[in-house]
């Protein structure tokens, strides 16, 4: 079965990158072999639609399984439509979590986990790590805008409670990952 794994680099070593649409990476894997392909993610830089092209290369090149940290709401829509399962609160290797998804570890979403453009990274752009800190969803140094403020795309009131505790159990569990490599990078940068 093919499966892409957003990853940060290009190759089953990399770490999964924790945005869909913006990922450095996309990783082809046949999920029986490990024969992969990598791609440089063309939309990282769009200023607007990167989920949904995103998604619609997924389509094209066959993938029936996408794991990443998180998805919006149009990458959503548009994986969906295509018939392409959606596995978020994935971290680790591209590897591991190939291993996770063989052995029945993961389970896939039946909404986005982050609101339209969270991954776009409006303040500060580059931590060193190939990444920015993005708005919303309590991302921090964004816009303020906290852990459901103003986010009229995402579809709370829809969800029933089962499903929102999920979806805050991804997000928090892509926050601690988002804040581990952060202080591994502030380590990093103390040391040199």
């Amino acid at each position: 079965m093919k499966i892409a794994v957003s990853s940060q680099g290009n190759n089953l070593d990399s770490q999964v990158d924790p945005r869909f649409g913006r990922a450095q990476y996309f990783i082809i894997v046949d999920s029986d072999t490990l024969e992969f392909e990598a791609m440089e993610n063309p939309n990282i830089s769009a200023s607007g639609g990167a989920g949904v092209q995103s998604g619609q290369i997924m389509a094209e090149k066959g993938v029936k399984v996408v794991l990443t940290g998180n998805v919006g709401p149009n990458a959503f829509q548009t994986l969906s439509s295509a018939g392409i399962e959606i596995i978020t609160g994935v971290s680790g290797t591209v590897k591991e979590a190939i291993q996770k998804f063989n052995s029945g570890q993961y389970k896939p979403i039946g909404n986005a986990t982050v609101a339209s453009h969270t991954g776009m990274n409006p303040g500060i752009t580059n931590m060193g790590m190939g990444r920015g800190m993005g708005r919303g969803m309590g991302r921090g140094m964004g816009r303020g805008m906290g852990m459901m403020g103003n986010q009229p795309s995402m579809p709370q009131q829809q969800m029933s409670k089962s499903q929102e505790l999920q979806m805050l159990k991804e997000q928090a569990d892509s926050l601690k990952q988002q804040l581990d490599m952060i202080n591994v990078r502030i380590k990093e940068l103390e040391k040199s």
